[in-house]
Parts: structure tokens; sequence; C-alpha cells
């Protein structure tokens, strides 16, 4: 995509968005990073296994997660946020839906938002807009705790598609540039694995939409359906899909394994004459 940035990166290559949970209960990763140290050194070490972005999550949106109230929210998050900012010099984003979780992670130094929620509380946009962050949209159907009673489309790929149009052209109407606009489709938030599949299959319909992709698909519940493995043992699956996404135009791949997906990406632009070898 070339030309195209977001968030500070130069998107013409793949960047690598690393995942970090300060959770108890993430479906993978829960409890190992609530810490502040603990969660201090797995992001200096995806940095340096290759992630251009730390993502800081304080609430797990595994299927059947309760809400977690603003105030441990804060607390979770706020001192990783600050701690990391002060260490590293990639962008960190928050996944949060709370504006006031939005304005305290860019007073701490985050500069990038993402919502699973698609910014839907009435403050949300009109917080953006004003901290002049990039975002990221996500679809998702419900709320974590019932989105997976049975999720119901006619079309999915369309559905998702016209959600996610619908959300950035409203995000531009708050007053955020388009350029600080990603979209991510939203696998395992509402959807079968069926629906999973059919978006995977598909994804070159949204990295056409004109926004940088990011895709989600690190040892997920499609890997697992499709390989038979439980999350720790969803690494060659999780790598297989993210060529998959690649291919399909996604420029931000969001990964527990930043070393190994730096690998995919490194043979990916190999393969396309974008990353020479010496002779």
């Amino acid at each position: 995509m070339r030309g195209l940035s977001w968030a500070g990166l130069d998107l013409e290559r793949p960047r690598i968005v690393g995942v970090l949970n300060v959770t108890p209960d993430s479906f993978y990763d829960g409890g190992r990073y609530i810490d502040t140290g603990r969660a201090l050194e797995h992001a200096t070490k995806l940095v340096v296994d290759g992630a251009d972005l730390i993502e800081i999550g304080g609430e797990s949106t595994r299927p059947g997660a309760q809400a977690v109230p603003l105030e441990e929210e804060r607390r979770r998050v706020i001192p990783v946020v600050e701690c990391i900012a002060r260490a590293l010099s990639v962008p960190i984003a928050v996944d949060t839906s709370q504006p006031e979780i939005m304005q305290a992670a860019h007073e701490a130094g985050a500069r990038v938002i993402n919502d699973v929620r698609g910014f839907g509380h009435p403050d949300a946009l009109a917080t953006v807009a004003r901290l002049k962050v990039s975002i990221c949209l996500m679809h998702m159907r419900g709320e974590p705790g019932t989105m997976q009673v049975q999720p119901v489309y006619d079309d999915v790929l369309g559905e998702v598609a016209r959600y996610l149009i619908d959300h950035a052209e409203a995000a531009q109407a708050a007053g955020i540039s388009r350029p600080d606009i990603a979209i991510d489709p939203g696998f395992g938030f509402g959807k079968t694995q069926l629906h999973n599949l059919a978006l995977l299959r598909g994804l070159d319909h949204f990295s056409r939409l004109g926004y940088p992709l990011m895709v989600g698909l690190s040892r997920k519940s499609l890997i697992g359906a499709l390989t038979g493995r439980p999350p720790g043992e969803r690494l060659a699956g999780s790598l297989a899909a993210a060529c998959l996404a690649l291919e399909s135009g996604a420029r931000l791949i969001r990964t527990h394994d930043a070393a190994e997906t730096r690998d995919v990406i490194r043979i990916w632009e190999a393969a396309r004459g974008a990353s020479p070898v010496a002779a």
C-alpha cells in the first residue's frame, strides 16, 4: 500500500501489533502480565522480536466475558501504559470502550485506541477526535458476554463491510482524519466458525475498502476448530492464517508471537521481491 501510513507507521510493508493483555481471564495469556514489571518485560520482548506497536488490553473480550468496572480497568491499564511509554519508543495502543480510559491512556502515552465495540459509547468518537489519536474500528455483534449466542447473518461479508464503512464515515464526521482510521473484521466476535471462515476467504474484500486492514487471528478459536488444538498449540495455524491475511492485503497483523510472525512477513516479502537476500 504505497504511501499509506497509520499511527506513524509506514504501511508500505506489513506491521506487527504485539498483544499484551493485562487481564486475569483472557483466553490465551490471562494472568501472565497483570504485574507492571512483567508487563514491561513482555512488551520489551515483543519489540525485540519485531513488534511495531504494542496493544494493551485491560478487559477480556473472550466469548462469555463480563464487563470490567471502569476503575478496575483504569487500575490495570494506566500504570502499564505509563511504564511502557517511558521505556519503549514504539507506539502504544489501548483496547478500550470507555472514553475515560481513552483520555487517561492518552495522557499516559498511548497514541492509538482500539475499540471492539466500534466506538459505540455516546462520547467515544468525540473523545478520540479531541485527542487526535489513531483508531482501529472493529466489528462485533452484541457484547462479549452474549456475542456467541447464535449469531446470524444473511451475508456476513457484506454486513461486516457495511458496518465498518458506516462506522468509519461516522468517525470522520466526528472529526477523525481518514488516515487515522484502520479497520478490523473482528474474527471470533459474534460469528460462528463458518462466518469466521467466510471472512478469512474474503479478506481481500476488506482490504479494498481503502483503510488499513488489521487482522487478529492469533491463537483464536477458528484456528482451534480447524486444527483441533488448544490455544497453547495453535502457533503454526496462526502463522498460516497470518500469511493468508498478508496475501489478502492486511497490513497490520495482531499477534501474541512477534518473532515467528516477523519471520512469516520476511518470507512473504522476499517472495514478492520486496526483501532482497545476499547472493
